[in-house]
């Protein structure tokens, strides 16, 4: 089955390792990724890494605004796929298209289905404390990420998981599972088995909002709060109008406050929460590089002030 046409559908460094393997061991006649986007300080246009990884191996290239645009469809039909594979595209694939590859479309998800479907199930994992995350492959229907299973493959969350250490274990842990389960797949040996009813949660498109620090949350979810959203869009409070950036914390225990209090232990900055106090250990003020917190406590005049 190895000479069948297969498509890849996928943008961010998450979907490198499977698109490598496929690569390697199938006919990968096109691929279809994201549109550049600007990026970086000067906002040049930048290609998506799977868009990157396509042109140094020759394999053609799409990059739809929305797989509905004139021509998309018409493209992608006259690569003739035999199978679609998808791994974090972020575009919902219409019944026309699910239907045109004789083996389907397939999808590389880096979550336990039914738990945490939708867009960035990696952050929603560590963010509710989950202690194991995984990876599922599975036959892609109308819905979002509620096709039937084929595979899936349990990872644990260390204690210090950030989103992208996590993220890039997934991604290894997903391209081995992917490369695993199409030769049975593809001789007929498995049967898609439905989602389970129960236990279906949903993790939606994060906004850099979403980083902001609520001080009236417990520490511990304040913590998984700054793994969860390391590196984008980062965890960050405001002083006075300004932003700082926080970028390594740890909780300690002191004399009590109230929630969003700002104090100081030991040299450090620290804001109290309703369980114990967040100490800043590693900040980044507005237009500046980050900085030991007792060196940025040194040097501000406001901290104390509220």
């Amino acid at each position: 089955m190895m000479d069948i046409r297969v498509v890849f559908m996928g943008s961010p460094d998450f979907a490198l390792p499977g698109l490598t393997r496929l690569i390697e061991q199938y006919n990968v006649v096109g691929i279809v990724t994201q549109p550049d986007r600007p990026a970086g300080r000067g906002r040049m246009l930048t290609p998506p890494p799977v868009k990157e990884l396509a042109v140094a191996r020759g394999i053609p290239v799409m990059q739809p605004q929305k797989m509905r645009e004139p021509g998309a469809t018409e493209l992608l039909i006259s690569w003739k796929p035999d199978l679609i594979v998808v791994t974090a595209f972020g575009q919902i694939l219409r019944q026309n298209i699910l239907d045109l590859p004789r083996f389907g479309c397939i999808n590389l998800h880096a979550s336990l289905l039914p738990r945490w479907r939708g867009a960035a199930p990696i952050q929603a994992a560590i963010l509710a404390g989950d202690l194991e995350t995984g990876a599922t492959i599975m036959r892609m229907d109308a819905g979002v990420d509620t096709g039937p299973i084929l595979s899936q493959e349990i990872l644990p969350i260390r204690p210090h998981d950030t989103s992208m250490t996590l993220g890039e274990r997934l991604a290894e842990a997903g391209a081995d599972l992917l490369m695993r389960t199409l030769p049975p797949y593809l001789n007929g040996e498995i049967s898609p088995t439905p989602q389970p009813e129960t236990g279906t949660t949903y993790a939606g498109m994060i906004k850099k909002e979403a980083g902001q620090m609520d001080f009236n949350q417990p520490a511990d979810a304040l913590l998984r709060l700054m793994r969860a959203y390391s590196p984008w869009p980062g965890a960050f409070m405001f002083l006075d109008d300004e932003l700082l950036k926080i970028k390594e914390a740890h909780k300690a225990i002191r004399a009590q406050g109230y929630p969003g209090e700002r104090g100081e232990l030991d040299g450090y900055p620290a804001v109290c929460t309703p369980t114990d106090w967040l100490v800043l250990d590693v900040v980044q003020p507005a237009g500046k590089k980050p900085m030991q917190g007792d060196l940025f406590l040194r040097g501000s005049r406001n901290w104390r002030a509220k």
